[in-house]
């Protein structure tokens, strides 16, 4: 990577950002043998609750989680290859996000992230990004293809979906309809009326995107998962996130979501690189 810092921003940052967590990851643990692991066999509740039931959990739910802070094991499968690294992670609910990817040396990649603006700094390399909060430009740090809203829900054990929509069971889950045939589906803890499973389906039927929550340990804001597993299949992208003593519904400072950019870094912006 260090050689790239001698070439015209446009020539290299779209392959910057296709790498960007790995380069992070290899940085961070040159000497790491690279990790295999089997995802648990999936069990689900066969116990059927109305739908209106489930969904007025949900609406509990999120009216209990509003912050986070802890950090948290992050294991990452994709095509590039597979890794583990630790983050820093702080949540502020509905859309504030800031992630910090450790080294031993300190943090290699810092990302914010608000409503409006996304800004990612590359500490090693020198070089701030900033744009405008959404998908595409989340996706170039996380390799997840959700929106800044979507990532603070299910990095808070929530499903990043609208509860004060049409319901209908199907099976141990209650699914929705999306647009033009998709559909999003939740699956329930059997007692605890606890999201354990989020899944977005294709008009095929397949499995575009998933969450499954689980681990889930006593907080004074209720039961919350250690473990939640995101999954894009179509993609073969897998990241697996344990939580090490989450702190929750504490009070973040507004300014722990915004960067300004450090005085000797290079500035680019995120909008400016394409896909």
């Amino acid at each position: 990577m260090t050689s790239r810092a001698h070439r015209n921003a446009s020539d290299d940052l779209p392959a910057v950002f296709r790498y960007l967590i790995l380069t992070a990851i290899l940085a961070a643990l040159p000497g790491c043998a690279l990790l295999t692991r089997q995802a648990p066999p999936e069990v689900f509740p066969e116990e059927r609750r109305p739908a209106q039931e489930l969904v007025q959990s949900l609406i509990r739910r999120n009216s209990e989680l509003k912050s986070l802070r802890t950090l948290a094991g992050v294991y990452y499968s994709g095509a590039e290859g597979r890794q583990s690294i630790q983050e820093v992670v702080l949540v502020q609910r509905p859309d504030r996000l800031r992630l910090e990817t450790l080294s031993p040396m300190g943090a290699l990649l810092i990302l914010t992230a608000s409503a409006d603006e996304l800004a990612g700094f590359h500490t090693r390399e020198g070089v701030f990004y900033r744009g405008k909060s959404s998908i595409e430009n989340l996706y170039r740090f996380t390799q997840i293809p959700l929106g800044v809203g979507e990532m603070t829900s299910v990095l808070m054990g929530l499903p990043p979906i609208n509860a004060q929509a049409e319901w209908k069971n199907d099976g141990p889950s209650i699914v929705r309809e999306l647009r033009a045939g998709w559909k999003e589906a939740i699956t329930f803890h059997p007692s605890q009326l606890l999201p354990i499973r989020w899944q977005r389906l294709s008009p095929e039927g397949k499995v575009e995107m998933s969450a499954r929550f689980s681990d889930f340990t006593d907080t004074p804001a209720g039961p919350f998962p250690l473990k939640i597993i995101l999954e894009a299949p179509m993609q073969q992208r897998r990241l697996e996130i344990t939580y090490k003593e989450p702190e929750l519904n504490v009070d973040l400072a507004s300014a722990l979501f915004i960067q300004q950019k450090p005085e000797n870094a290079r500035e680019v912006p995120l909008d400016s690189l394409g896909g």
